[in-house]
């Protein structure tokens, strides 16, 4: 009976630890898409990142945020098997098209299959220097006129009565808030919780920062420093560091020292100047103790002999140049010189 009675108890046991390793939490970051700028090379899609949380049960998968939506995302996202409806929530650095131009075909095939509202967040409306506004709410609700204009919505629902009567915007909860120079958290669902601060690049940008029990990520956007141009100590945005105390991990976009006004390719100073160094983003993943930094949006892109319209002094540059140029700052974390569909998972495997 004794036999029986521990036989059945070290299976109890073991039962519920085989359950518990099985639920352990999983945080998984996906770069699905890593262009720098405007232009198209190599097949790279547009600025974003996919933030997936769950546990082992349900492949990390219960929670799926998306960051930017630059072109290609939803081909991105179908690579590995997430289709626009999987998404739990979709937030927006700022509206340059390399980060946005992905999010009406995000949208429209979530509105064709019928899936469920889903929220856009986002700065609230800005004016910039200029006296114009930048408006993400503006945005997400024309996002669809072209398709409303051209016939397609209307023959879309003729053929299905039971999708959104307004098109894919009606399926968007744009949800905005006022950047600040402090973390403010701007969305939750469960143990996910997302904060955002202000950072500098164009008027209305947003860093991000998602923390869960699994581990944390920034997402830095195109962020760079206040002050737009030398004599400054560094070209990273303060704000963002701040948002990064203590993450594990920091996406980011990054330009390399090559490009620089000293180095002959004829880049434009202020262009450089608004985005962060690569040399810079590792002294700051350093302070802020990060154990991985993602390079992404890659100014110049991986292997190519051109940035944009500009010559790449020296030719085209590989993942080792820029590890080392983050490696000059002393970081000793885990550099990632991003491409199209790159992925970390917390913890490792």
């Amino acid at each position: 009976m004794r036999r029986i009675f521990a036989a059945v108890t070290a299976a109890m046991i073991f039962a519920t630890l085989s359950i518990s390793a099985r639920a352990a939490p999983c945080l998984v970051v996906t770069l699905t898409g890593t262009q720098g700028g405007p232009t198209v090379f190599n097949g790279q899609a547009g600025a974003g990142t996919l933030v997936s949380y769950g546990d082992d049960s349900n492949a990390c998968a219960a929670v799926r945020l998306q960051f930017d939506a630059g072109r290609g995302t939803s081909m991105r996202l179908s690579q590995i098997n997430v289709t626009p409806v999987q998404l739990s929530a979709i937030f927006l650095t700022h509206i340059h098209g390399d980060h946005t131009e992905g999010l009406p075909d995000v949208l429209a095939l979530r509105w064709y299959l019928k899936g469920p509202k889903v929220d856009v967040v986002c700065s609230a409306d800005t004016a910039t220097r200029s006296g114009s506004i930048n408006s993400c709410r503006n945005y997400v609700t024309h996002i669809a006129d072209a398709f409303i204009g051209s016939g397609e919505v209307a023959e879309r629902l003729s053929e299905d009565r039971e999708r959104l009567a307004g098109g894919p915007a009606e399926l968007a909860n744009v949800l905005t808030f006022e950047p600040k120079e402090e973390p403010q958290l701007v969305w939750t669902s469960g143990d996910v919780k997302v904060s955002a601060i202000r950072s500098t690049h164009i008027a209305g940008h947003a860093s991000y920062r998602v923390d869960t029990p699994a581990g944390s990520v920034v997402i830095g956007g195109d962020a760079s420093n206040d002050t737009p141009a030398p004599p400054r100590s560094h070209s990273t945005s303060d704000q963002v560091e701040r948002l990064a105390q203590g993450t594990d991990v920091i996406v980011h976009s990054a330009i390399h020292p090559v490009l620089g006004p000293d180095r002959g390719s004829g880049f434009p100073g202020p262009i450089f100047y608004r985005q962060s160094l690569a040399t810079d983003l590792g002294a700051m993943a350093k302070r802020v103790g990060a154990k991985y930094l993602m390079l992404t949006h890659l100014a110049p892109s991986l292997g190519t002999a051109r940035h944009n319209r500009w010559p790449v002094p020296g030719g085209p540059l590989s993942d080792a140049d820029y590890r080392r140029a983050v490696e000059e700052s002393g970081y000793t974390g885990k550099t990632i010189a991003g491409t199209d569909l790159t992925t970390l998972r917390l913890p490792l495997q």
